[in-house]
């Protein structure tokens, strides 16, 4: 199991965070192959449907039979029994739209990174007391990189992750991290319906490539 000091490292390394949901089992693995062809490493895996940890179990036996340096996530964690149903599916991390106090413990007890999520000061100061480094910021299409502007002076302690309502554009990326998150989340707009229905898994890994070029590019902010 990774430490979660690693797992926040490779996350922000990373800078983009490719996630998804999706019933069929063969089109989960389909998107998780084309975006380790195009160089991601960091998924996160949303737990938004029946199905979310059966085929979630399915990727982590694809990630250990072919993909072993690939780091899967679990999103979308709202309570303690989702928290350890897929941390002993082998969750390397979990994320969550809330913060909350179950998840939190399930977390503690079992040594694996948590992302809470948080919209206002009020709740990142609440996560920042409960000692959490990295908070995820949501919804982004809400808050918009002015918020997060606002309050970084006021939580210099806290790394920002931001999903929902990032572009999959070099002007977009550029406003996020200058406004200064550390990584942003990428979901329909990157992994897109008409590339899950039209099967052109290609063009995904194509997308990661590119995407990924932009943002280790030198002259975005580091």
């Amino acid at each position: 199991m990774i430490s979660e000091v690693m797992a926040a490292g490779r996350i922000k390394e990373q800078r983009i965070l490719p996630l998804f949901y999706n019933d069929n089992e063969a089109v989960c693995k389909s998107i998780t192959s084309a975006l380790y062809l195009g160089g991601i490493r960091v998924i996160e895996f949303t737990n938004r449907g029946t199905e979310a940890l059966p085929v979630f179990k399915t990727l982590i036996e694809l990630r250990n039979h072919s993909m072993p340096d690939l780091l899967i996530g679990a999103g979308t964690i709202k309570t303690s029994d989702e928290a350890n149903a897929f941390i002993n599916a082998g969750a390397d991390f979990l994320i969550s739209p809330v913060f909350d106090n179950g998840v939190s413990d399930a977390a503690y007890i079992n040594k694996v990174l948590w992302i809470p999520g948080c919209m206002t000061p009020a709740e990142i100061h609440l996560a920042e007391k409960a000692g959490y480094k990295l908070v995820k910021l949501f919804p982004g299409n809400l808050l918009k990189p002015d918020f997060v502007s606002a309050i970084k002076p006021l939580f210099g302690g806290i790394d920002f992750l931001v999903t929902g309502g990032v572009d999959v554009t070099e002007e977009s990326l550029r406003s996020w991290y200058n406004a200064g998150v550390v990584s942003v989340g990428l979901g329909s707009k990157f992994i897109t319906n008409a590339i899950v229905h039209s099967g052109n898994f290609a063009q995904l890994t194509k997308n990661a490539n590119e995407v990924l070029k932009i943002v280790k590019n030198n002259s975005l902010p580091l």
